[in-house]
């Protein structure tokens, strides 16, 4: 049903060029975007074999009436018109009979394609086209009032070549953050007694997801994006607020490793009683965050400049990935299926279903990640990776100039490839998890592109990404006899199991007797009275535990014989104490 509607589109509405070019010869050629009916006539595919004819100015006009033409008609020439005031199929069949060889109809809102009935396409055989008001405006404006012009529509290639571009940041920033978030939370676990200060410690919170905490999650994304549809104007501000402030912390993020390993700026700032300051940061830290503040202000005061704005989006873009994919972390592969599979649902819904259910057809997760076209503001959303075409096409000039990557599709898969990198040094597998599972993103984001160029419409990456992350994932689970403890994370409790304890007596030395005591009683005393202490079985001794138990045995063996000569009470009581403090010793 999608094909179908596709190439019903496509027959009725193409895209394509018209090539401007002054009279005198003294500037270079232009294109503009125009949307034309195949129906009415074809346009040629090469900009060499399209006749280049004068552009005739008659926006003054709707050519609607005979009054409408000239004197002396549209010889040979292509008239200019302004839309309204009567059907399509009216206008062209004025210029036609008029002598015109094209017509472009000048248009204040958005491009529709101009369409008619079967009688009405045999009997015209002009092209027939629509040009923006705003492209109008900057003809007269770049080439003056005598200008030439040749409408043609090239072919659009398969694939651009920014596909590959968009592959390697896609798959870098995958492979990278899920190695480093595995890699950071498994060092976490092992070196718990280490504590940094408040900087680095803030780097190594992370955010365990719950069932509870990902239904949430997908209830808030679908109210959003339908909130952006409706409302697209008044949030895609809140939006990009929010992109400058979040990229900020990433970039950050991203930055302090390499920044805490130069040796300078190492000092900290005087005490104060302000805000964030007075745990005294170190300087090098502070001028990382006053750096990474600018760039996010830079970008959001040129996000609009689509020679080099694109560059910065993407960095940061990046960034922030990076950093959600360290902080947010998913403990079970049943929490990774959970996810993935709520969101694949939530991600094909959007794109494949909605068009059902919007009056314009269009499809609500397309239309808001490229923006409307009728969107006063023509704000972008900044949630998504974003590349400008390479190849010239009537699509990169008139529809999207760039490819774009959501978030959602690096975030989503990141996740499960973090989880199989903190599975793999738990079992201790050579990383195959994780290799394996980047390579499947790969193979899926292949996958997305293929699909792209064989459907020519926007593609929710999820539907190859999931399956191909979720079923290898499983299958290697499943090869390696490991899919019970894989489901269920298994080693990823919050604290690692502790080594065994026993209950050891302490190797006190023997009381000497009282003799104003019968022995039995003294016997009894020493049964009833065993001094304990814990001894870790397997476990990990320090040095310095081995020295202290060294010294307590030492003392209590280098016992001066001049003690021996006390009161059999005093002796019995200061030994008594020695053993209590070895005891003590050894349990702390």
């Amino acid at each position: 049903l999608v094909v179908k509607f596709l190439l019903c589109f496509q027959v009725y509405c193409e895209y394509g060029m018209v090539h401007v070019l002054s009279e005198k010869g003294s500037s270079k050629g232009k294109d503009y975007c125009i949307l034309f009916n195949s129906q009415w006539a074809h346009l040629p595919h090469d900009l060499g074999k399209a006749s280049l004819l004068q552009l005739q100015d008659q926006t003054a006009s709707v050519l609607c009436s005979p009054s409408d033409v000239p004197d002396g008609g549209f010889n040979n020439q292509i008239p200019m018109v302004m839309r309204g005031n009567c059907t399509f199929y009216e206008k062209v069949r004025l210029a036609q009979i008029n002598g015109a060889r094209g017509l472009l109809i000048v248009s204040r809102e958005r491009l529709v394609p101009p369409g008619g009935n079967r009688s009405q396409y045999e009997e015209i055989d002009i092209p027939v086209a629509l040009l923006s008001y705003t492209d109008m405006l900057d003809i007269g404006k770049s080439f003056g009032s005598s200008v030439k012009g040749a409408m043609y529509a090239p072919n659009e290639p398969v694939l651009d070549y920014n596909m590959v571009i968009i592959f390697v940041m896609a798959v870098g920033t995958v492979a990278i953050g899920g190695y480093w978030a595995g890699s950071r939370d498994v060092k976490k676990r092992y070196m718990k007694h280490k504590r940094d200060d408040g900087a680095e410690k803030h780097d190594d919170e992370t955010v365990d997801v719950t069932p509870i905490m990902i239904c949430v999650f997908v209830v808030m994304c679908c109210s959003m994006l339908v909130l952006l549809y409706f409302f697209y104007d008044h949030l895609v501000y809140v939006i990009i607020g929010i992109f400058c402030l979040a990229a900020s912390i990433g970039l950050y993020s991203c930055l302090s490793p390499f920044v805490r390993r130069f040796p300078l700026g190492k000092c900290r700032i005087p005490d104060n009683n302000l805000p964030y300051f007075h745990k005294r940061p170190q300087v090098r830290m502070l001028l990382l965050a006053v750096f990474c503040i600018s760039v996010s202000v830079v970008w959001g005061i040129f996000r609009n400049e689509d020679q080099w704005a694109w560059v910065l989006q993407d960095a940061l873009g990046i960034a922030f990935c990076l950093y959600m994919l360290k902080t947010i972390r998913l403990p079970t592969f049943k929490g990774c299926t959970l996810l993935l599979l709520v969101l694949f649902v939530y991600d094909v819904f959007f794109v494949f279903v909605t068009p059902f259910l919007t009056k314009t057809g269009e499809s609500i997760m397309v239309e808001v990640a490229a923006g409307p076209s009728d969107s006063a503001t023509h704000e972008k959303l900044p949630m998504v990776l974003k590349v400008p075409r390479l190849n010239s096409s009537p699509l990169a000039l008139c529809d999207r100039p760039f490819s774009l990557l959501g978030f959602g599709d690096i975030l989503v898969p990141g996740l499960l490839v973090a989880y199989c990198h903190r599975f793999d040094i738990q079992v201790q597998s050579s990383r195959v998890y994780f290799v394996a599972c980047t390579i499947a993103y790969g193979i899926g984001l292949l996958v997305t592109f293929v699909a792209l160029a064989l459907m020519q419409m926007g593609q929710p990456a999820l539907l190859y990404l999931v399956p191909c992350t979720l079923l290898t994932s499983f299958a290697v689970a499943l090869w390696r006899k490991e899919l019970a403890m894989f489901w269920t994370g298994s080693g990823f409790a919050k604290d690692l199991p502790q080594p065994p304890l026993v209950i050891a007596p302490v190797n006190c030395p023997e009381l000497p007797k009282d003799t104003n005591v019968p022995a039995s009683q003294q016997d009894t005393e020493q049964m009833t009275s065993p001094t304990l202490h814990v001894k870790e079985l397997h476990g990990p001794t320090s040095a310095a535990e081995e020295l202290a138990d060294t010294d307590t045995k030492t003392d209590r063996s280098e016992i001066p014989i001049a003690q021996s000569e006390e009161p059999a009470g005093q002796n019995k009581d200061s030994l008594e104490s020695k053993c209590l403090n070895a005891e003590q010793n050894q349990l702390e």
